[in-house]
Protein backbone atom coordinates (compact mmCIF):
# COMPACT_ATOMS: atom_id res chain seq x y z
CA UNK A 1 0.00 0.00 0.00
CA UNK A 2 2.53 2.52 1.01
CA UNK A 3 4.82 1.49 -2.12
CA UNK A 4 1.55 1.94 -4.37
CA UNK A 5 0.93 5.59 -2.73
CA UNK A 6 4.26 6.68 -3.07
CA UNK A 7 4.14 5.74 -6.82
CA UNK A 8 0.45 7.32 -7.20
CA UNK A 9 2.11 10.54 -5.41
CA UNK A 10 4.74 11.01 -7.39
CA UNK A 11 3.05 10.70 -10.79
CA UNK A 12 0.44 13.29 -9.48
CA UNK A 13 2.51 15.86 -7.98
CA UNK A 14 2.20 18.83 -10.10
CA UNK A 15 5.98 20.03 -9.46
CA UNK A 16 8.90 19.03 -11.81
CA UNK A 17 10.61 16.34 -11.71
CA UNK A 18 9.02 14.89 -8.52
CA UNK A 19 10.90 12.42 -6.17
CA UNK A 20 9.57 9.68 -3.89
CA UNK A 21 11.51 7.54 -1.60
CA UNK A 22 10.30 4.37 0.51
CA UNK A 23 13.55 4.02 3.74
CA UNK A 24 13.89 1.39 5.59
CA UNK A 25 15.80 0.96 8.87
CA UNK A 26 18.76 -0.47 6.79
CA UNK A 27 19.14 -0.84 2.40
CA UNK A 28 19.14 -4.13 2.82
CA UNK A 29 15.96 -4.29 4.18
CA UNK A 30 14.41 -1.20 1.52
CA UNK A 31 15.53 -3.64 -1.00
CA UNK A 32 14.03 -6.90 0.40
CA UNK A 33 10.85 -5.77 1.30
CA UNK A 34 9.74 -3.37 -1.83
CA UNK A 35 11.96 -3.62 -4.46
CA UNK A 36 9.90 -6.52 -6.14
CA UNK A 37 6.64 -4.62 -4.96
CA UNK A 38 7.90 -1.31 -6.94
CA UNK A 39 9.50 -2.83 -10.04
CA UNK A 40 5.44 -4.91 -10.41
CA UNK A 41 4.35 -1.58 -9.87
CA UNK A 42 5.80 0.24 -12.03
CA UNK A 43 6.49 -2.52 -15.32
CA UNK A 44 3.23 -1.05 -16.69
CA UNK A 45 4.94 2.27 -18.48
CA UNK A 46 6.12 2.89 -21.07
CA UNK A 47 9.44 3.57 -21.29
CA UNK A 48 10.19 2.94 -17.59
CA UNK A 49 13.79 2.10 -16.47
CA UNK A 50 15.38 -0.11 -13.20
CA UNK A 51 18.53 0.86 -11.84
CA UNK A 52 18.80 -2.01 -9.76
CA UNK A 53 22.62 -1.54 -8.35
CA UNK A 54 20.95 1.91 -6.94
CA UNK A 55 17.03 0.88 -5.94
CA UNK A 56 16.02 3.52 -8.23
CA UNK A 57 12.92 3.63 -10.85
CA UNK A 58 12.38 6.53 -13.38
CA UNK A 59 9.27 6.49 -14.26
CA UNK A 60 8.68 9.37 -17.81
CA UNK A 61 5.71 11.33 -17.92
CA UNK A 62 3.81 13.99 -19.89
CA UNK A 63 2.50 17.03 -18.36
CA UNK A 64 -0.61 18.70 -19.06
CA UNK A 65 1.55 21.44 -21.01
CA UNK A 66 2.90 18.52 -23.24
CA UNK A 67 6.40 19.19 -21.36
CA UNK A 68 8.19 15.86 -20.90
CA UNK A 69 9.24 14.97 -17.80
CA UNK A 70 10.09 11.74 -14.87
CA UNK A 71 9.35 11.02 -12.15
CA UNK A 72 11.91 9.25 -10.01
CA UNK A 73 11.19 6.94 -7.07
CA UNK A 74 14.56 5.66 -4.73
CA UNK A 75 14.55 2.79 -1.94
CA UNK A 76 17.00 4.15 0.58
CA UNK A 77 18.18 3.24 4.23
CA UNK A 78 18.14 4.81 7.09
CA UNK A 79 21.59 3.19 8.48
CA UNK A 80 23.74 6.72 7.89
CA UNK A 81 21.36 9.73 7.78
CA UNK A 82 23.80 11.71 7.22
CA UNK A 83 24.57 10.03 3.73
CA UNK A 84 20.66 11.04 2.42
CA UNK A 85 21.46 14.86 2.75
CA UNK A 86 21.32 17.08 -0.10
CA UNK A 87 18.12 15.13 -1.66
CA UNK A 88 14.68 16.61 -2.35
CA UNK A 89 11.46 14.82 -1.72
CA UNK A 90 7.95 15.39 -2.44
CA UNK A 91 7.17 12.09 -0.62
CA UNK A 92 8.76 9.73 1.29
CA UNK A 93 8.11 6.14 3.02
CA UNK A 94 9.30 5.80 6.32
CA UNK A 95 9.35 1.88 7.09
CA UNK A 96 9.43 0.38 10.80
CA UNK A 97 10.34 4.03 11.79
CA UNK A 98 11.39 2.95 15.57
CA UNK A 99 14.64 1.36 14.21
CA UNK A 100 15.69 3.95 12.67
CA UNK A 101 17.79 6.59 14.03
CA UNK A 102 15.79 9.76 15.98
CA UNK A 103 17.68 12.32 13.86
CA UNK A 104 16.43 11.16 10.40
CA UNK A 105 13.60 12.78 10.12
CA UNK A 106 13.61 15.73 11.70
CA UNK A 107 17.27 16.62 10.48
CA UNK A 108 17.63 15.47 7.16
CA UNK A 109 14.09 13.86 5.69
CA UNK A 110 11.88 17.28 6.61
CA UNK A 111 14.12 19.50 5.38
CA UNK A 112 14.17 17.72 2.05
CA UNK A 113 10.03 18.17 2.24
CA UNK A 114 10.04 21.43 2.79
CA UNK A 115 10.87 23.46 -0.53
CA UNK A 116 8.42 21.20 -2.38
CA UNK A 117 5.75 20.82 0.91
CA UNK A 118 6.00 17.16 0.48
CA UNK A 119 4.38 14.24 2.70
CA UNK A 120 5.50 11.57 4.53
CA UNK A 121 3.76 8.08 5.67
CA UNK A 122 5.01 6.33 8.77
CA UNK A 123 4.26 2.41 8.77
CA UNK A 124 5.42 -0.57 10.94
CA UNK A 125 4.65 -3.08 13.30
CA UNK A 126 4.30 -1.35 17.69
CA UNK A 127 6.95 -3.11 19.72
CA UNK A 128 6.34 -1.26 22.43
CA UNK A 129 6.35 2.73 23.48
CA UNK A 130 9.04 3.66 21.43
CA UNK A 131 10.04 6.38 18.25
CA UNK A 132 7.10 5.11 16.01
CA UNK A 133 4.77 5.16 19.31
CA UNK A 134 5.60 8.83 19.47
CA UNK A 135 4.72 10.20 15.92
CA UNK A 136 1.29 7.69 16.09
CA UNK A 137 0.61 9.97 19.91
CA UNK A 138 1.83 13.03 17.71
CA UNK A 139 -0.14 12.22 14.69
CA UNK A 140 -3.79 11.58 17.33
CA UNK A 141 -2.84 14.76 18.70
CA UNK A 142 -2.83 16.57 15.20
CA UNK A 143 -6.00 14.99 14.40
CA UNK A 144 -8.39 15.64 17.89
CA UNK A 145 -6.83 19.61 17.27
CA UNK A 146 -8.87 19.08 13.94
CA UNK A 147 -5.55 19.32 11.70
CA UNK A 148 -6.33 17.85 8.00
CA UNK A 149 -2.98 17.57 7.38
CA UNK A 150 -2.57 14.24 9.55
CA UNK A 151 -4.23 11.37 9.56
CA UNK A 152 -4.43 7.62 11.57
CA UNK A 153 -5.11 4.64 11.19
CA UNK A 154 -4.53 0.96 12.58
CA UNK A 155 -5.13 -2.48 10.64
CA UNK A 156 -5.44 -5.12 12.78
CA UNK A 157 -5.58 -8.72 11.51
CA UNK A 158 -8.79 -9.55 13.08
CA UNK A 159 -10.45 -6.70 11.58
CA UNK A 160 -9.17 -6.45 8.11
CA UNK A 161 -9.51 -10.25 6.42
CA UNK A 162 -6.32 -10.27 4.93
CA UNK A 163 -5.48 -13.26 7.06
CA UNK A 164 -8.27 -15.73 7.71
CA UNK A 165 -9.51 -17.03 10.82
CA UNK A 166 -8.06 -20.63 10.59
CA UNK A 167 -4.55 -18.89 10.32
CA UNK A 168 -4.94 -15.71 13.07
CA UNK A 169 -6.25 -18.96 15.41
CA UNK A 170 -3.17 -21.26 14.54
CA UNK A 171 -1.08 -18.41 15.02
CA UNK A 172 -2.08 -17.62 18.33
CA UNK A 173 -1.36 -21.16 19.47
CA UNK A 174 1.89 -21.03 18.41
CA UNK A 175 3.04 -17.51 19.62
CA UNK A 176 2.51 -16.01 22.98
CA UNK A 177 0.02 -13.54 23.96
CA UNK A 178 2.62 -10.29 24.14
CA UNK A 179 3.64 -11.84 20.49
CA UNK A 180 0.29 -12.29 19.35
CA UNK A 181 -0.94 -8.81 19.99
CA UNK A 182 2.33 -6.86 18.73
CA UNK A 183 2.61 -8.82 15.27
CA UNK A 184 -1.12 -9.52 14.15
CA UNK A 185 -3.27 -6.92 16.65
CA UNK A 186 -0.85 -3.90 16.19
CA UNK A 187 -0.81 -3.69 20.10
CA UNK A 188 1.87 -1.03 21.38
CA UNK A 189 1.10 -1.90 24.82
CA UNK A 190 1.71 -6.33 24.34
CA UNK A 191 4.57 -6.68 27.06
CA UNK A 192 7.59 -7.02 25.52
CA UNK A 193 9.10 -10.88 25.34
CA UNK A 194 12.61 -9.34 26.80
CA UNK A 195 10.92 -6.57 29.21
CA UNK A 196 11.69 -7.28 32.75
CA UNK A 197 8.28 -5.55 33.86
CA UNK A 198 6.37 -5.90 30.88
CA UNK A 199 3.67 -8.59 31.96
CA UNK A 200 3.34 -6.90 35.27
CA UNK A 201 2.62 -3.21 33.90
CA UNK A 202 0.27 -4.94 31.21
CA UNK A 203 -1.54 -6.17 34.59
CA UNK A 204 -1.32 -2.91 36.07
CA UNK A 205 -3.30 -1.56 32.51
CA UNK A 206 -5.83 -3.92 32.57
CA UNK A 207 -6.73 -3.65 36.15
CA UNK A 208 -7.32 0.30 35.89
CA UNK A 209 -3.92 0.62 38.30
CA UNK A 210 -2.77 3.28 35.74
CA UNK A 211 -5.17 6.11 35.66
CA UNK A 212 -5.89 9.06 37.91
CA UNK A 213 -4.18 8.84 41.28
CA UNK A 214 -4.31 12.20 43.23
CA UNK A 215 -2.12 12.95 45.70
CA UNK A 216 -3.59 12.33 49.74
CA UNK A 217 -2.65 15.39 52.01
CA UNK A 218 -3.29 12.86 54.73
CA UNK A 219 -0.66 10.74 53.69
CA UNK A 220 2.97 11.37 53.34
CA UNK A 221 5.31 11.15 50.52
CA UNK A 222 8.42 9.27 49.79
CA UNK A 223 10.58 9.68 47.15
CA UNK A 224 13.04 7.20 45.28
CA UNK A 225 16.15 8.85 43.51
CA UNK A 226 18.44 7.63 40.67
CA UNK A 227 21.40 9.73 40.55
CA UNK A 228 22.71 10.58 37.09
CA UNK A 229 26.51 11.35 36.87
CA UNK A 230 27.12 11.38 32.78
CA UNK A 231 23.04 11.24 32.36
CA UNK A 232 19.73 11.76 33.47
CA UNK A 233 18.81 11.85 37.44
CA UNK A 234 15.17 11.14 37.97
CA UNK A 235 13.03 10.83 41.52
CA UNK A 236 9.39 8.66 41.92
CA UNK A 237 7.41 10.36 44.45
CA UNK A 238 4.86 8.04 46.16
CA UNK A 239 2.53 7.69 48.76
CA UNK A 240 2.01 4.21 50.53
CA UNK A 241 -2.30 4.11 50.89
CA UNK A 242 -2.89 0.99 53.06
CA UNK A 243 -1.47 -1.89 51.53
CA UNK A 244 -1.48 -0.09 48.09
CA UNK A 245 1.63 2.17 46.52
CA UNK A 246 0.68 5.26 44.86
CA UNK A 247 3.23 6.42 42.27
CA UNK A 248 2.04 10.23 42.11
CA UNK A 249 4.74 11.99 40.04
CA UNK A 250 7.57 11.48 38.56
CA UNK A 251 10.53 13.87 37.50
CA UNK A 252 13.24 13.38 35.33
CA UNK A 253 16.03 15.96 34.19
CA UNK A 254 19.83 16.03 33.23
CA UNK A 255 22.75 18.46 33.48
CA UNK A 256 21.49 19.90 36.68
CA UNK A 257 23.32 19.61 40.12
CA UNK A 258 21.95 18.26 43.24
CA UNK A 259 20.33 21.92 44.43
CA UNK A 260 17.88 21.66 41.30
CA UNK A 261 16.71 18.31 42.72
CA UNK A 262 16.40 19.82 46.49
CA UNK A 263 14.86 23.21 45.07
CA UNK A 264 12.25 20.77 43.48
CA UNK A 265 11.88 18.86 46.44
CA UNK A 266 10.86 22.45 48.30
CA UNK A 267 8.40 23.58 45.52
CA UNK A 268 6.93 20.53 45.90
CA UNK A 269 6.60 20.78 49.51
CA UNK A 270 4.98 24.21 49.14
CA UNK A 271 2.39 23.36 46.54
CA UNK A 272 -0.88 23.47 47.36
CA UNK A 273 -2.46 20.04 45.73
CA UNK A 274 -5.55 18.37 46.79
CA UNK A 275 -6.80 19.19 50.19
CA UNK A 276 -4.79 22.86 50.03
CA UNK A 277 -1.78 21.16 51.19
CA UNK A 278 1.49 20.88 49.94
CA UNK A 279 3.96 17.38 50.12
CA UNK A 280 4.92 16.24 53.85
CA UNK A 281 8.02 14.04 52.84
CA UNK A 282 8.79 10.75 55.35
CA UNK A 283 12.22 9.68 53.28
CA UNK A 284 13.96 10.11 50.49
CA UNK A 285 15.78 6.97 49.24
CA UNK A 286 19.21 7.12 47.33
CA UNK A 287 21.16 4.75 45.70
CA UNK A 288 24.59 3.33 47.75
CA UNK A 289 26.88 5.53 45.11
CA UNK A 290 25.58 9.02 46.87
CA UNK A 291 28.17 8.52 49.23
CA UNK A 292 31.12 8.37 46.21
CA UNK A 293 33.45 11.46 46.88
CA UNK A 294 33.65 13.25 43.55
CA UNK A 295 36.99 14.66 42.30
CA UNK A 296 35.98 18.16 42.09
CA UNK A 297 34.93 18.59 45.18
CA UNK A 298 36.46 16.55 47.23
CA UNK A 299 32.46 15.90 49.06
CA UNK A 300 30.19 12.95 48.54
CA UNK A 301 26.96 13.37 46.96
CA UNK A 302 25.82 12.35 50.81
CA UNK A 303 27.52 15.30 52.46
CA UNK A 304 26.18 17.69 49.35
CA UNK A 305 22.37 16.73 50.12
CA UNK A 306 22.92 17.20 54.33
CA UNK A 307 24.56 20.20 53.65
CA UNK A 308 21.48 21.51 51.45
CA UNK A 309 18.99 20.07 54.13
CA UNK A 310 18.33 16.70 52.67
CA UNK A 311 19.05 13.62 54.83
CA UNK A 312 18.77 10.93 52.29
CA UNK A 313 17.84 6.90 53.58
CA UNK A 314 21.05 5.04 51.51
CA UNK A 315 19.48 1.97 49.59
CA UNK A 316 21.83 -1.23 50.42
CA UNK A 317 23.56 -2.41 47.68
CA UNK A 318 21.86 -5.35 46.89
CA UNK A 319 22.33 -7.23 43.13
CA UNK A 320 20.52 -5.65 40.09
CA UNK A 321 19.09 -9.16 39.67
CA UNK A 322 17.71 -9.14 43.17
CA UNK A 323 16.17 -5.25 42.75
CA UNK A 324 14.58 -6.48 39.78
CA UNK A 325 12.83 -9.23 41.36
CA UNK A 326 12.11 -6.86 44.13
CA UNK A 327 10.30 -4.31 42.03
CA UNK A 328 8.40 -7.27 40.38
CA UNK A 329 6.70 -8.29 43.99
CA UNK A 330 6.18 -4.45 44.48
CA UNK A 331 4.21 -3.90 40.98
CA UNK A 332 1.33 -5.67 41.66
CA UNK A 333 0.54 -3.17 44.36
CA UNK A 334 0.91 0.15 42.43
CA UNK A 335 -0.98 2.40 41.37
CA UNK A 336 0.42 4.42 39.19
CA UNK A 337 -0.90 8.57 37.94
CA UNK A 338 -1.10 8.22 34.08
CA UNK A 339 -0.24 12.13 33.78
CA UNK A 340 2.50 12.74 35.89
CA UNK A 341 4.01 9.78 35.87
CA UNK A 342 3.70 9.27 32.23
CA UNK A 343 7.51 9.22 31.07
CA UNK A 344 7.96 6.77 34.13
CA UNK A 345 5.27 4.47 33.07
CA UNK A 346 7.08 4.10 29.72
CA UNK A 347 10.44 3.81 30.82
CA UNK A 348 9.08 0.61 32.97
CA UNK A 349 7.56 -0.92 30.20
CA UNK A 350 10.40 -0.85 28.08
CA UNK A 351 13.25 -1.86 30.46
CA UNK A 352 14.67 -4.28 28.67
CA UNK A 353 17.03 -7.36 28.83
CA UNK A 354 20.76 -7.21 26.71
CA UNK A 355 20.78 -8.97 23.67
CA UNK A 356 24.20 -11.03 23.38
CA UNK A 357 25.24 -10.69 19.93
CA UNK A 358 27.56 -13.66 19.86
CA UNK A 359 25.53 -15.97 21.74
CA UNK A 360 22.49 -14.86 20.24
CA UNK A 361 21.02 -15.15 23.87
CA UNK A 362 19.32 -12.59 25.79
CA UNK A 363 21.93 -11.66 29.14
CA UNK A 364 21.45 -11.60 32.51
CA UNK A 365 21.24 -8.13 32.65
CA UNK A 366 19.42 -4.62 31.33
CA UNK A 367 20.44 -2.83 28.08
CA UNK A 368 21.72 0.86 29.68
CA UNK A 369 19.53 3.40 28.08
CA UNK A 370 16.99 5.92 28.22
CA UNK A 371 14.57 3.63 30.24
CA UNK A 372 17.53 2.88 33.10
CA UNK A 373 16.59 6.06 35.07
CA UNK A 374 13.09 5.47 36.00
CA UNK A 375 13.87 1.70 36.61
CA UNK A 376 17.00 1.72 38.49
CA UNK A 377 15.00 4.61 40.47
CA UNK A 378 12.17 2.14 41.50
CA UNK A 379 14.47 -0.20 42.28
CA UNK A 380 16.11 1.78 44.72
CA UNK A 381 12.72 2.21 46.40
CA UNK A 382 11.88 -1.53 46.39
CA UNK A 383 14.83 -2.42 47.89
CA UNK A 384 13.82 -0.15 51.00
CA UNK A 385 10.12 -0.97 51.29
CA UNK A 386 10.05 -5.20 51.25
CA UNK A 387 7.27 -7.00 49.53
CA UNK A 388 4.68 -7.21 52.60
CA UNK A 389 6.23 -3.63 54.62
CA UNK A 390 3.73 -1.01 55.03
CA UNK A 391 5.71 2.56 55.36
CA UNK A 392 7.80 2.94 57.98
CA UNK A 393 7.38 5.74 60.73
CA UNK A 394 8.21 9.07 59.82
CA UNK A 395 11.56 10.08 59.83
CA UNK A 396 12.54 12.55 62.46
CA UNK A 397 14.71 15.06 60.46
CA UNK A 398 17.44 17.59 62.26
CA UNK A 399 15.42 20.71 62.61
CA UNK A 400 18.01 22.05 59.93
CA UNK A 401 16.84 19.66 57.52
CA UNK A 402 13.72 21.68 55.38
CA UNK A 403 11.32 18.07 55.38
Amino acid sequence: MAVADAVQTGLWTPLHRPQVAYIAPTYGQAKRAAWEYAKEMCAGFGGVRFHESELRIDMPRVLQNGQKDFVRLMLLGADNPDTLRGIYLDHVVLDEYADMNPRLFPEVVRPALSDRKGSAVWIGTPRGQNLFYDKFEEAKTEVRAGNEDWHWCIHKASETGVVDEYELADAAKQMSKPQFSQEYECSFDAALEDAYYGSQMEEAELEGRIGRVPFDPNSKVETFFDLGFADATSVWFAQRVGGAVHLISYYENSGEGLPHYVSLLEEYARSKENGGRGYTYSRHIFPHDVKVHEIGTGKSRLEVLEELGVVPDIAPNLKRADGIEQVRNLLPRCWFDEEKCDQGIRALKQYRKQWDETRKIYKNRPRHDWTSHAADALRYGAIVTPRSARWADPIEYPKRAFV
